[in-house]
């Protein structure tokens, strides 16, 4: 497929751009229809609002407020009512409101003036909920109202409708995310078209994900927050997908080959493993179904269509950009010293060589100070506590930032998140007088019933977001309501965020253990050993642990909230840890994957742990660090996006992803495989003969048989720089797939011989005590070929 993509670059890029716009033009003709659907049975929020529904079906749907305020008077002033009343009585006749209720309707609406005068509002309740209130209708009460405004009278709306057309700053965000990236690939590649190739896949992947998943918001349910968190996550892995292609590539020019052949060998290694990754990013996803909440179906659908676009950009696009590229993937002077001295044999160099290095010779203290640190931050994470945030965490410019302001300053805080008591039986009199003796309770209201339910405003003294709120919701479940031997239920906004935590709250152990087990079976598989899926699944728990720490402190406890410029301090989003931990695994299982296999690779060829592990951190922790940082840039740039949700995400996974490549996949878990040795690799005989292959490494090519030509032979000497034989150096041949073929040892005087089964390509690897190991590939024709290995002195690989 590489070979075919590369071959026909222009086609391949064609139907890319072709689909891009063709998607984006029908996604801008269609319009969004984005639904933020909580299904909750069997709550008591879900009985409260299916009561409301059948008595009051025009006061079921949505109920938002208008809040205005004067600078100096009174709301009830003849020129502020002259304005504010025909607004409100040009809203009430709007098709889709089911009602106005007005401080100006005589003694009913006293209550909603404020003791001082100043700051007045009115319900405006639509016949829908939310999500279902056409987005013209909410923009036509928006401007009808703030219409009113005039020198030292503001007019602000707050409420769930209101917030759904309160866009936020498109494509700020993304943009800033990109152009960390670039600098980040600039620095790592030092050419300008290098750089550019990873971000042109990205935006590719991304622009088809987004523009599919608004396309199939017009025929299933997807939230608001979809396309955000599809955006975040596609950038990420689409750039660090086509990265680590990108790179591997280079390395293959660098070493003499021809750049079709450099681009289908990167795509037969990496791009396996790209593919590989993408899947385990998707198989996290759907592992978001389990927990049975509706809201995070269209989640699933809109970043999983993003990922897999992603991949196939990486995996298709990108072998025709390096078609067109050719040798310019290079940087000018990488092409000088290519043309001048000649392809140069691959080797780790660097400070990657040395970390290396440091992590063999002192396994032990690297593994506690890594585990020290991630427990560390980990801490905080006892006191998490679910919930939802509210339009106080919205932008302080924003109307229902203002709007809440406004109603917390004249009735407060409680008054942003009523609850409503929802009386189907019993006594509501003496309901509502226990209610009212109730620790937490600011006011109650009794609405007048209808087919026998009757709703009971409650205004809590407390913050929608507070301990204290969430309290008094269980009070009144729990003993106000039995106690007055009434049947009701507990409902409104507040309650249902509530319930919504508490269930997600209920269902996280069983979709940890989901995606947990799903990622075991998958390593498992892949590298047949049941250390290294045991070992990741811990590392997997531990950078949870410590990413969810730096959430509690940032935005629970507001440890330098004030500097993200996102409010006041809160719970953390009920959904956010199911959606976290969705992402860690995947975005965590790529750099394992990454990481792992270079190591299994080298295993495989001379079944020599250190080595393994040491040459594997070495030669990959710089593309792994590359794309880690890459990451952290793009979700950092969330916090620009204006929206709380998506901030939130943004700083939980920016903090994972660092944790995780740089504290876990760098040191702690080297460390941890130099310490287990051979036992990282062990499998019992009976598991590896029931176990399926899945090929993460390029299939190994079959050997030619030995009738297709006679055996022959490698031999030479072993010696090093001063040209003395080198005794006892185990000298291996193995075929290109990794299978060993000979081995032998140079006897006194340095010499070898080695038996090849037929003529064809193959690699000898030597090493020896206390010298350098080397490596390289041999062609061996009809006749026996001659190979003199040199080993210099030194204690640390640097393979070639």
């Amino acid at each position: 497929m590489a070979r075919w993509c590369y071959r026909h670059r222009l086609v391949v890029l064609l139907l890319w751009v072709g689909a891009l716009f063709g998607l984006g033009f029908s996604a801008s003709s269609a319009g969004t229809d984005y639904a933020n659907v909580f299904s909750l049975p069997d709550t008591d929020s879900k009985k409260a609002y299916d009561l409301m529904e059948k008595a009051f079906p025009a006061r079921a749907g949505d109920t938002d407020t208008v809040v205005w305020k004067v600078d100096e008077g009174s709301v009830r002033d003849e020129e502020v009512r002259s304005r504010i009343q025909p607004a409100l009585d040009k809203i009430a006749g709007m098709k889709g409101v089911g009602g106005v209720t007005s401080p100006y309707a005589g003694a009913e609406g006293a209550g909603q003036v404020s003791e001082d005068g100043r700051i007045a509002y009115a319900q405006v309740t639509f016949t829908d909920q939310a999500n279902a209130v056409p987005k013209e209708l909410v923009e036509d009460v928006v401007d009808t109202a703030q219409g009113a405004r005039q020198d030292g009278l503001d007019v602000e709306l707050g409420g769930q409708a209101i917030q759904r057309v309160q866009e936020p700053p498109t494509g700020l965000a993304e943009m800033v995310g990109l152009a960390a990236a670039a600098v980040v690939l600039f620095l790592a590649f030092g050419s300008l078209f290098a750089m550019l190739l990873p971000i042109g896949v990205a935006v590719f992947g991304v622009g088809t994900g987004m523009f599919s998943t608004q396309l199939l918001s017009h025929v299933t349910d997807i939230p608001d927050l979809a396309p955000l968190l599809s955006t975040l996550i596609g950038l990420g892995v689409g750039i660090d997908y086509a990265l680590f292609i990108v790179t591997r590539h280079r390395k293959g020019i660098l070493r003499g080959m021809d750049p079709e052949e450099s681009t289908v060998t990167a795509l037969n290694t990496s791009g396996r493993a790209v593919l590989f990754a993408g899947g385990t990013v998707c198989i996290a996803l759907a592992g978001m179904l389990v927990t049975n909440l509706r809201f995070l179906d269209g989640v699933v659908i809109g970043t999983s269509l993003t990922v897999v676009l992603s991949v196939l950009a990486a995996t298709t696009l990108l072998p025709a950009l390096l078609g067109f590229l050719g040798p310019r993937v290079l940087s000018r002077k990488q092409r000088r010293m290519l043309a001048t001295t000649g392809p140069e044999p691959e080797k780790a160099t660097g400070l990657a060589l040395r970390w290396s290095a440091g992590v063999q010779r002192r396994p032990w203290r690297i593994a506690v100070l890594a585990l020290a640190v991630m427990a560390l931050l980990a801490l905080p994470v006892l006191s998490l506590r679910l919930g939802a945030t509210d339009q106080g965490n919205d932008d302080t410019t924003t109307t229902t930032r203002q709007a809440y302001d406004l109603l917390a300053e004249g009735f407060g805080p409680g008054f942003n998140g009523p609850l409503q008591v929802v009386v189907s039986d019993g006594d509501t009199t003496a309901l509502v007088k226990d209610i009212e003796g109730t620790e937490g309770v600011a006011r109650v209201a009794a609405l007048p019933p209808a087919q026998g339910v009757t709703v009971v405003q409650v205004i809590p003294t407390t913050s929608p977001q507070s301990e204290e709120t969430d309290a008094l919701i269980d009070r009144l479940r729990d003993e106000v309501i039995p106690g007055a031997g009434a049947e009701a239920h507990v409902g409104g906004v507040t309650a249902v965020s509530k319930d919504f935590a508490t269930v997600t709250g209920d269902r996280l152990p069983l979709f940890v253990a989901t995606i947990i087990g799903l990622g075991f079976l998958l390593l498992l598989v892949a590298f047949r050993s049941l250390v290294v899926p045991l070992t990741a699944a811990l590392m997997n728990l531990v950078a949870a642990a410590a990413s969810f720490g730096v959430l509690v402190a940032v935005f629970q406890w507001g440890w330098g909230l004030e500097l993200l410029g996102l409010g006041k301090e809160g719970p953390i989003n009920a959904f956010l840890p199911v959606i976290m931990l969705s992402l860690l695994f995947g975005l965590s299982m790529d750099y394992q994957v990454f990481l792992v296999s270079r190591m299994h690779e080298e295993w495989v060829h001379t079944r020599d742990n250190a080595r393994a592990v040491r040459v594997g951190l070495a030669e990959t922790s710089r593309v792994i660090n590359s794309a880690a940082l890459i990451m952290v840039c793009v979700f950092l740039a969330f916090v620009l996006s204006g929206d709380a949700g998506a901030a939130m995400a943004g700083v939980g996974l920016a903090a994972a992803v660092a944790l995780d490549a740089f504290i876990l996949r760098t040191a702690l878990v080297p460390a941890a495989m130099h310490l287990l040795g051979t036992s990282n690799w062990w499998l019992p005989a009976w598991l590896d003969k029931r176990l399926p292959h899945l090929a993460v490494e390029p299939r190994e090519e079959a050997e030619a048989p030995v009738a297709d030509g006679p055996a022959s032979a490698v031999h030479g000497y072993v010696r090093d720089p001063a040209g003395d034989p080198v005794e006892g150096a185990a000298l291996t041949l193995m075929s290109k797939g990794g299978r060993r073929l000979d081995r032998v040892t140079s006897l006194a005087d340095g010499s070898y011989i080695l038996a090849v089964p037929a003529p064809g390509t193959y690699l000898l690897a030597t090493t020896a005590a206390s010298y350098t190991s080397r490596a390289r590939q041999v062609l061996v024709a009809d006749e026996p070929l001659v190979v003199d290995v040199e080993l210099e002195q030194g204690e640390v690989d640097a393979p070639r």
